[in-house]
């Protein structure tokens, strides 16, 4: 870009005039085009091959600066029928209507309320909303767009982005239908489903990889979970309906590929953001470590730390303890993970509508016992039901009540706990310590990962409180079911008698004892 400028600014003033001229006609005939890389207009830009790609549902960005709403807004304004494009908050959407204007050179056909929609001519629409709170999702049931735009996608929750999606159509033949996010890195756990979602691309320790721009294909499967298969054709048969795959892919962006943002100094600006932000934000790196909340139970580092200790080969030891976290049919999942001394094994996962029933989720739980360890299970819902069936079959069972009290102090003997619950969190955040004479292991499970790093926590008068499982719901937009299995494995029951309850949950594995 400074090559041109420099070049335009050679040029005798009336042959800059002509050119001027030119790049006007040429903006009043096209409203917007994607970015062309002027030294090298042969080359595609990132933009340009996001605005080409035929992925069913595309990433694009992962740095600031890489013209990542332009993108959204130039799509829904050239090229489809239906659109709308999303901010997490409505009142974020005020920079994307104040371009779109820019862009349109018009405020014609424009509506501020009840929404902002464009009346873009020929039946076109174009709409912007919101949804700030894990529910608002459901205002936009029914309602298709052969085009969805998300800005800044992390901010997003995964149900949010997933039950929009599901209107992703047309009834105009030739109109093409697509989603597209436009996001930096995650610096939240709230954001890092877009990791698991994109993990080809963004999970660096994806057993195979994608490159960017590359499409891979995916169903959701009869336990409805994301599966991978070959091709536009590796669908399956599911309930006795043909799931037809649809595709994804990933593609980079930075600063660098923006001529119009790098000529303003605005790269200086990332330049000079601290870590890990200014990788994030400068490098697009999915990787780098994101600033933990303060109030955060378990710090991500020391998760990240577990599961690169972490080997796939199973010790040679009793089992210790299997965590059990229950779901009995809704969108939920039951999950297992066993313990054996300081090596956690991989998370059994079946989705709530695989367990309808006790004896159902009872089976699946013997089925993953060994060498008599208790299973520790959830009876908070509808975990009581699976917990009563295996105790009245002379299963070792521990009954895991967070509500109830507890006259636990954690380790310096110093500080209790409003609940068990807490109790049974810190315990982990103990286990987890770097510290620790026996640090636990993990599995490189992403979601384990985001689950154990959301809980947040409080001192209070009685002592520590950690946030409950409503609540983290209610901030995520799901259920924290791998978390919670792993902090009930950790406990250690003492032996136990039929009939007899066992739920203090005091004892739990000490990370300073073999």
């Amino acid at each position: 870009m400074n090559a041109l400028n420099d070049w335009l600014r050679s040029l005798p003033p009336e042959e800059q005039a002509e050119i001027d001229a030119l790049i006007a006609a040429d903006m009043a005939e096209t409203l917007w085009r994607p970015m062309i890389d002027i030294e090298n207009p042969q080359v595609p830009t990132p933009q340009r091959q996001a605005y080409d790609s035929t992925a069913d549902v595309l990433l694009y960005g992962g740095s600031a600066g890489g013209g990542k709403s332009d993108l959204l807004l130039g799509l829904g304004l050239t090229e489809h029928t239906r659109s709308i494009l999303f901010r997490r908050e409505y009142k974020q959407l005020s920079a994307l209507v104040d371009r779109a204007h820019e862009i349109r050179r018009t405020r014609d056909g424009y509506a501020a309320h009840p929404e902002h929609r464009f009346n873009l001519g020929d039946g076109r629409v174009m709409r912007m909303g919101g949804m700030q709170h894990p529910g608002d999702e459901t205002d936009y049931q029914g309602q298709p767009h052969d085009f969805y735009g998300f800005d800044e996608l992390t901010q997003f929750t995964e149900r949010q982005f997933r039950y929009v999606i599901t209107w992703n159509r047309s009834t105009k033949p030739k109109q093409r239908c697509r989603v597209i996010g436009a996001s930096n890195p995650p610096e939240t756990a709230e954001g890092e489903w877009i990791i698991r979602y994109w993990a080809p691309w963004l999970d660096d320790q994806h057993p195979n990889p994608a490159l960017p721009g590359e499409l891979r294909w995916f169903i959701s499967d009869e336990e409805g979970k994301d599966r991978e298969v070959e091709g536009p054709d590796g669908g399956v048969v599911i309930g006795g309906e043909y799931v037809t795959p649809r595709s994804r892919t990933f593609i980079p962006s930075s600063i660098d590929d923006n001529p119009f943002l790098l000529a303003t100094g605005y790269k200086a600006t990332l330049q000079q953001l601290p870590e890990p932000l200014r990788s994030q934000m400068l490098r697009g790196d999915f990787t780098a470590g994101r600033e933990d909340n303060p109030w955060q139970v378990v710090p991500t580092a020391w998760v990240t730390a577990a599961q690169a200790r972490w080997t796939p080969e199973q010790p040679r030891r009793p089992m210790s303890a299997l965590g059990v976290d229950v779901a009995m049919g809704g969108s939920d999942n039951t999950v297992l993970i066993p313990r054996y001394s300081d090596w956690f094994g991989q998370p059994q996962v079946h989705p709530g509508k695989s367990t309808p029933d006790s004896r159902t989720t009872a089976g699946l739980i013997v089925g993953a016992l060994r060498n008599g360890a208790p299973a520790c299970i959830d009876v908070v819902g509808p975990g009581g039901e699976a917990y009563g069936h295996l105790d009245g079959q002379g299963v070792n069972v521990v009954a895991m009540h967070g509500g109830k009290p507890t006259d636990a102090r954690d380790i310096s003997g110093k500080i209790g706990f409003v609940n068990r619950r807490a109790l049974w969190y810190w315990r982990m955040r103990e286990a987890l310590d770097p510290m620790a004479e026996h640090p636990i292991s993990l599995p490189p499970d992403q979601t384990l990962k985001a689950d154990l790093c959301a809980p947040r926590w409080k001192m209070t008068p009685r002592g520590i409180q950690v946030e409950s499982k409503p609540d983290i719901i209610k901030r995520l937009g799901r259920s924290p079911d791998y978390g919670d299995a792993a902090v009930y494995a950790l406990f250690d029951a003492p032996p136990k008698r039929r009939g007899e309850i066992v739920h203090e949950g005091v004892s739990g594995y000490n990370p300073h004892r073999p």
